[in-house]
């Protein structure tokens, strides 16, 4: 895939630096008319840290063994694997 190239990995990351952390935090952050710099800040670390997770699980689900599957599917299989070993 074309994520698990290095380069294009860095854009990638850069890219959702600048959309996460800055675009959609200053947008929210202006539509909701907050004042304090603060709210700012927390604004771009809980938009940087959804984007990361959510980047992660899609990540885990291109894994070969996980393509073709929901994750509740992927889960079930997974604790039923566990329980049986």
């Amino acid at each position: 895939m074309w994520f698990n190239d290095r380069r294009l990995s860095g854009i990638r990351f850069v890219i959702g630096v600048i959309i996460m952390g800055v675009i959609v935090p200053v947008t929210l952050f202006l539509l909701l008319d907050l004042q304090n710099p603060m709210q700012l800040f927390t604004l771009a670390a809980t938009t940087f840290l959804a984007w990361g997770v959510g980047d992660l699980l899609a990540t885990i689900l291109e894994k070969p063994r996980l393509r073709d599957r929901s994750p509740g599917h992927a889960l079930r299989e997974d604790l039923e694997r566990r329980s049986s070993e």
